[in-house]
């Protein structure tokens, strides 16, 4: 069938779902959505820490192996 044989009004309501309106989010959706934000960005954070931590205690192993090599020579 044609494309020009599609009435106007049947075209037009196929993107109904393009413009449904989301409804606003309750004060419990809310305060749900903020507490697990904090939640992953304290676990993010935590992880971050313990990769500084494990990059700055090889970084200090491998400064103490060069300065006991230097120190030999």
């Amino acid at each position: 069938m044609p494309a020009w044989n599609i009435p106007r009004y049947k075209a037009l309501t196929t993107m109904d779902y393009e413009t449904q309106e989301q409804r606003p989010a309750t004060k419990e959706e809310r305060a749900a959505k903020k507490e697990k934000a904090r939640q992953e960005a304290e676990k993010v954070l935590s992880e971050r820490k313990k990769e500084d931590d494990a990059f700055r205690a090889n970084f200090e192993r491998l400064k103490a192996e060069r300065l006991a090599r230097e120190s030999k020579s």
